[in-house]
């Protein structure tokens, strides 16, 4: 039986050993460095999104998103420097991410809309909008998601894909509102006094604003009446306030005037070609 030559075998493995551990100590060393640019450069971008007040959701979604892919990224240096081939490991998330992208191109969309809505705040939590058939206050924006309570406290969800690439009116943005009424008085009506008397009547609502000042214009020859527009300014919280209480203050005032305020009515006239027949009593 030959003898083994274990010193031959030991001077032969000596340089693969030396060389794997140098590739460990290499890759070791990359880790160590590569979780402290990750670390640095994620505290440098968490400062970066304070200082331009970026939206809390988008600011740790983005942050928990980069500190994945960094260290994806961060895991293939190390494998590459102990002489693993990640190129087929590559090839195999891109068609992996081929494939989950194809079936998730709605939640992707809505993901999208999330980024630019959190992004460019069309709107913000508390603010009052009108967006796909909804309006109502918004609740909560998440990054798929955003969810409105309409003034009937329903809650309705809202993809955020929609919300993006669709109108929104903000109705919260400005801090005044402009308030519009539509009275209607007889035909007949001095339009002039029917003019003062709205307009001394909206001089008594301490909410409505001076400047702008408050208008009153014929708009319309109506079917029963001769139809005013009526339009004040306020601030926004009072706008609905306003609106109630001068319609109805209104509607006592030109009473008050002995100011027609109509209702739909027709005048008949029925004719008798073969003349009108008598009324027997």
């Amino acid at each position: 039986m030959d003898t083994i030559d274990f010193a031959g075998m030991m001077e032969n493995a000596l340089p693969l050993i030396l060389l794997a551990l140098k590739s460990i100590l290499i890759a070791v060393i990359i880790y160590f460095i590569g979780k402290w640019v990750i670390n640095f450069t994620l505290k440098a971008i968490d400062k970066i999104f304070v200082k331009y007040d970026v939206d809390p959701s988008l600011s740790s979604f983005l942050s928990s998103f980069l500190k994945g892919l960094l260290y994806v990224l961060l895991i293939l240096a190390v494998l590459s420097t102990l002489g693993v081939e990640v190129t087929a490991f590559i090839a195999i998330l891109g068609a992996a991410g081929l494939a989950i992208g194809l079936a998730l191109q709605g939640s992707l969309a809505n993901f999208a809309g999330g980024i630019l809505i959190l992004i460019f705040k069309p709107f913000k939590v508390g603010d009052t909008i009108e967006a796909q058939g909804t309006l109502g206050s918004v609740e909560n924006i998440a990054i798929l998601y955003t969810t409105v309570r309409n003034f009937d406290n329903k809650v309705v969800t809202i993809p955020n894909g929609a919300l993006a690439n669709n109108s929104i009116t903000n109705f919260s943005v400005k801090p005044t509102r402009r308030v519009e009424m539509a009275v209607g008085v007889a035909y007949g009506t001095d339009l002039k006094k029917t003019r003062q008397v709205i307009l001394d009547t909206l001089k008594k609502d301490d909410r409505i604003h001076e400047d702008p000042a408050p208008a009153v214009y014929f708009t319309n020859f109506g079917d029963n009446s001769l139809d005013l527009s009526v339009r004040c300014w306020a601030d926004a919280d009072n706008l609905w306030p306003v609106f109630w209480d001068n319609m109805e203050s209104i509607k006592e005032s030109l009473e008050a005037h002995d100011i027609e305020v109509p209702f739909p009515q027709r005048d008949v006239h029925h004719f008798f070609p073969e003349g009108k027949p008598e009324i027997k009593g």
